[in-house]
């Protein structure tokens, strides 16, 4: 089970990334017209985070054996990273995508939608990209998939 959980979140962080990747692209490229297909790729791009969320939360509370709450965590860089500075990391990421989605929506004109779009999916990617444990992070048994 831990490890299908674990491949399942590391698998869809591919996903997540591609879509925030094209919903940017996508942002700058249809700056001038808002259609129905730019709404659901941004509102799939957001529900796609959250469910990668919660495989997320199912692993720090449940399964992994990377969070550990013993004496001294904080001093391991391995329990103080996933213990708290991946989980407050994405969890900021995913609530800035969420906040640039609702103000996207609550535009009028199709630039204003796209431009909300682009600076709030942009830094929730940028923030993403920092709190990854990318493989060549050393000490994070970090792994591309």
């Amino acid at each position: 089970m831990n490890t299908f959980i674990t491949s399942m979140h590391s698998g869809l962080r591919w996903i997540v990334l591609l879509l925030l990747i094209y919903s940017i692209v996508n942002s700058i490229i249809r700056r001038n017209t808002y259609e129905k297909k730019d709404r659901l790729l941004y509102m799939f791009t957001m529900v796609s985070m959250h469910i990668q969320l919660l495989i997320g939360l199912v692993l720090y509370f449940f399964i992994s054996g990377k969070v550990q709450f013993i004496e001294g965590w904080m001093k391991v860089k391995l329990y103080r990273f996933y213990g708290m500075e991946h989980l407050i990391g994405m969890i900021l990421a995913i609530a800035l995508v969420t906040i640039g989605h609702i103000a996207s929506k609550k535009q009028t004109e199709s630039s204003a939608k796209h431009k909300r779009i682009l600076i709030w999916y942009t830094i929730g990617l940028l923030l993403i990209l920092a709190f990854i444990p990318w493989p060549f992070r050393a000490g994070l048994l970090g792994q591309w998939f």
